[in-house]
Parts: C-alpha cells; sequence; structure tokens
C-alpha cells in the first residue's frame, strides 16, 4: 500500500487566499457588523445595569460612593408608603390601558369594515403620538387648569361648578390616565389596523353570504387572526403603565397623591440624592415588569388556548370561501 504523502507547501492555503475565501468573508461580514451593535448594547445597557444593581446595596449618592448597606435599600423600598404606595397609582395607568386598547380595537375594527372618511381619522388618531411627551404635559396642564380650556367647555354648556381636576384626589389620577389614553391609542389602533389588513378579504364575503353579521366576523374571523398583535399590546401597555413618567412629572409634579414610581424614584435620586435607594427601586420595578410580562403570557395563553386551531385552519376557510364566491358568480350570470 501506498503511504499518504504529507501536505507539500504548495496544497497549504496563503493567508490572502484564506481572507479571499467566500465563506470567509461572509464570517468576517457578520462578526464586524455584530462587533458595533454588541459593543455599544454592553456599554451603555449592560455594563450600567450591573453598577446599577451594585449601587442598590449601598447608600451611595452622586457625590459620595457610600458603604455596603445589603438588603436595607429593598426593606426601605417596601416599608416606605412613599415609595410603595405609589404602585396603587399605577392601577390607574392599568385600567387605561386597557380602556385604550378597547377604543383601538373599535377603531380598527369601523376602519377594516370600511368606515367613511377613514384615512383622515387616522391621521387625526394617530398624530397625539407624534406630540412630545413633555409637550402632551403641557398641553393638558393648560387644559385641566381651574378656568381652562375643559371648564371653558363645560361652562358653555351649563356646567358651572367644576371640580378641581388636578388637585381632587378622588379625580386626578383619571384625569392624568386620560392624557395617556389620548395619546396612545392611535398608535395601537394603526397596529391592529395593520395586523387586521393582512386577514383574507373572501373570509369576511364567505361570512356575508353565510349571514354572519358583523359582530360575528369580527369573533370569528379577526380576533383569532389579530391574537398575536393583541397580546402584544397589551403586554406593551401594561407594563408601559407600571413606568408612566411623563404625565405626572410635568402637570403635577407628582403633588396630590399623583406621583407615580417613576416620579418619587425621579425625587428620590435626583432632589434627595440618594442614588443607591433609587437604584433599589429601578431593580424592583424591573422585576415586577417581567413578573408582570410572565403572567401575562402564561394568561393569554390559556385564554386563547381555543383559538389557536382557528387560526391553523386558514385552507378550509380558503377553500369553503371559494367555493361560496364562485357559486354567487354563477347565479349573477
Amino acid at each position: 500500500m501506498k503511504q499518504a504523502q504529507a501536505p507539500t507547501l504548495q496544497d497549504k492555503r496563503t493567508f490572502r487566499e484564506f481572507i479571499n475565501d467566500g465563506r470567509t468573508q461572509r464570517v468576517l461580514v457578520i462578526i464586524l457588523f455584530m462587533l458595533l451593535p454588541m459593543a455599544l448594547l454592553i456599554t451603555f445597557t449592560y455594563l450600567p445595569f450591573v453598577n446599577m444593581v451594585q449601587f442598590s446595596f449601598t447608600n451611595c449618592t452622586y457625590t459620595n460612593p457610600g458603604k455596603f448597606v445589603g438588603l436595607k435599600n429593598y426593606i426601605d423600598v417596601f416599608s416606605r408608603d412613599d415609595i410603595f404606595g405609589t404602585l396603587i397609582v399605577s392601577v390607574y395607568y392599568m385600567a387605561g390601558s386597557l380602556v385604550q386598547l378597547a377604543l383601538s380595537l373599535f377603531f380598527a375594527t369601523m376602519m377594516v369594515f370600511g368606515a367613511k372618511g377613514s384615512s383622515i381619522f387616522k391621521a387625526c388618531m394617530f398624530f397625539p403620538y407624534l406630540i412630545c411627551g413633555i409637550a402632551v404635559g403641557f398641553i393638558f396642564k393648560f387644559f385641566y387648569y381651574r378656568d381652562g380650556v375643559l371648564d371653558t367647555i363645560l361652562h358653555l354648556v351649563g356646567v358651572q361648578n367644576c371640580p378641581l381636576w388636578l388637585e381632587n384626589k378622588s379625580i386626578n389620577n383619571i384625569a392624568l390616565t386620560a392624557t395617556s389614553v389620548w395619546r396612545y391609542t392611535g398608535q395601537n389602533m394603526v397596529m391592529f389596523l395593520g395586523a387586521m389588513m393582512s386577514v383574507d378579504t373572501s373570509l369576511y364575503e364567505a361570512a356575508d353570504l353565510d349571514g354572519a353579521n358583523k359582530g360575528q366576523q369580527f369573533r370569528y374571523i379577526i380576533m383569532p387572526s389579530i391574537r398575536t398583535i393583541i397580546v402584544l399590546n397589551m403586554i406593551l401597555s401594561i407594563s408601559g403603565s407600571l413606568s408612566a413618567f411623563e404625565p405626572p412629572y410635568v402637570i403635577t409634579n407628582g403633588a396630590f397623591g399623583t406621583g407615580t414610581f417613576f416620579v418619587v424614584m425621579n425625587r428620590i435620586a435626583h432632589e434627595n440624592n440618594k442614588v443607591g435607594l433609587a437604584s433599589a427601586m429601578a431593580v424592583f420595578l424591573l422585576a415586577l415588569i417581567i413578573l408582570v410580562t410572565i403572567f401575562q403570557k402564561v394568561f393569554f395563553k390559556y385564554f386563547f388556548k381555543g383559538s389557536e386551531e382557528d387560526t391553523n385552519r386558514p385552507c378550509k376557510d380558503q377553500l369553503r370561501a371559494e367555493k361560496l364566491i364562485a357559486k354567487k358568480a354563477q347565479k349573477g350570470a
């Protein structure tokens, strides 16, 4: 038997040949394109987060590195009423997010079913989302101000004794929640509308031939088809309600019981100079948002369990719709 010959120098690729190889260049391009985003992500996200967790176990300030205090800051988060009590305010924003999603779904459904002037209506509804959050706060600050825009409108319709919208603790959080509903309804509506436009129109035609009304079409065609977008919007809305900041900060600066968790955290960090306690609040809020998100995903997984089959059988519905449309065309001929 002939022994295998040892590779010669001519069989080995040079470095230039290795670099010019198509497979090598694809790998290098992938690595180079990933390096910059990963470097930015690590520098401006992960490293600051690690530092924030470290700060949460100290009594540091902006000028003093402080000392290790263990879990004292986390105990203060749960024991201080001015901190943990702000989560009650977040309930208003959670309820507002549900109202916001219901309105968005309603308006998107109307436009899918061919409401007149839908293009203008869609632009008007989406416009508030384009306005800066600080500007929205100033708009509603003068809107709710004593003898402001809202009071003037109510005076014109005969209401004389208007409440103090921003000082009355029984209604001020509802008024502030309404600003978030006004701003984000259009954004969710556009997302719902985009998902609804992807539904095959022949399904609507088949449902019309079967005598299904608009409500039944919404329940049995639209809802199963946009299940993923509904879950996504609800997770984003409820998680965002836990971190509401701009309306209470700009309009009332957290006064009269309107301070959310974020507003109080900002005050403790920047006004009281307690960076360690504020860091513990931020870590607690992150953990709370993660838990709420997991709970929502598990809940909606079982809530929409029956609709999985509806979304996975488009072929049967498509064939049935084509047959009904063909029959209708034959009758018309």
